[in-house]
């Protein structure tokens, strides 16, 4: 294989799902082309003369899985001189966490399969894919402990139990539930909205999360608060 002896800009894309069991999944792509046809890998292609990295990297994402419309955070660049066997790439990291329910992905363009995967079951990744990916895991942990970020994923009305799952889930770790719940309540950006009903059990207080109040600590620049609040690390 011709190796290109100019630098060349790329984007992946890290995109990490929640099933209805709030099993923390990652999607992934099988190349239909050489180098590495047929194996795994993540969402990735070139960045284009006139769009912007972000830009980019959701175009990569629609075209090659149909998903579209998702807010994506940069994550690295990484751009080891072996990581292509075509030549010089450079490529800029993007990463999401969504429901994956709602965004149903479908193999496009001249990708051969596309393909939610359990982390804990993961193929054998082309190119520095599972590094990026262990930067992107690193990553979303870190921002979970300190920023409620986690609330877009669960039902507008949810219990307690439901919120530590979700925690404990993405954390990859059991969180002690006194502790838990203190440290949610005292960030007091919930707000208690009901009880279940019809459960065989006590039903559970239902809450929702205050968007506004939490939007209004970030603009009073009270971040510290949430960030003592959501610290799970402990």
């Amino acid at each position: 294989m011709e190796k290109n002896d100019q630098v060349r800009l790329t984007t992946d894309c890290i995109i990490f799902g929640l099933d209805e069991s709030q099993n923390l999944k990652v999607l992934l792509i099988q190349r239909g082309h050489e180098p590495h046809k047929d194996m795994w890998a993540l969402p990735g292609g070139p960045v284009q003369v006139d769009e912007s990295l972000r830009r980019a990297a959701l175009r990569v994402l629609a075209e090659e899985t149909g998903i579209y419309d998702i807010f994506m955070e940069q994550l690295f660049s990484f751009g080891k001189l072996d990581r292509d066997p075509r030549g010089r790439f450079v490529t800029v990291a993007y990463y999401a966490l969504v429901n994956l329910l709602d965004h149903p992905a479908e193999a496009k363009a001249d990708t051969r399969n596309v393909e939610w995967f359990d982390l804990a079951n993961l193929p054998e990744l082309a190119f520095d894919h599972d590094e990026i990916l262990t930067k992107a895991i690193n990553r979303l942990r870190t921002k979970m402990r300190y920023e409620p970020v986690s609330f877009e994923l669960l039902p507008e009305r949810f219990t307690l139990p439901q919120l530590q799952q979700l925690y404990e889930k993405v954390l990859g770790h059991e969180l002690n539930k006194r502790n838990f719940r203190t440290r949610i309540k005292n960030m007091d950006i919930l707000r208690k909205v009901g009880r279940q009903a019809n459960v065989a059990h006590r039903p559970a207080s239902l809450y929702s999360f205050d968007q506004k109040k939490y939007e209004g600590y970030i603009e009073s620049r009270r971040e510290d608060l949430l960030r003592r609040g959501v610290d799970f690390g402990g």
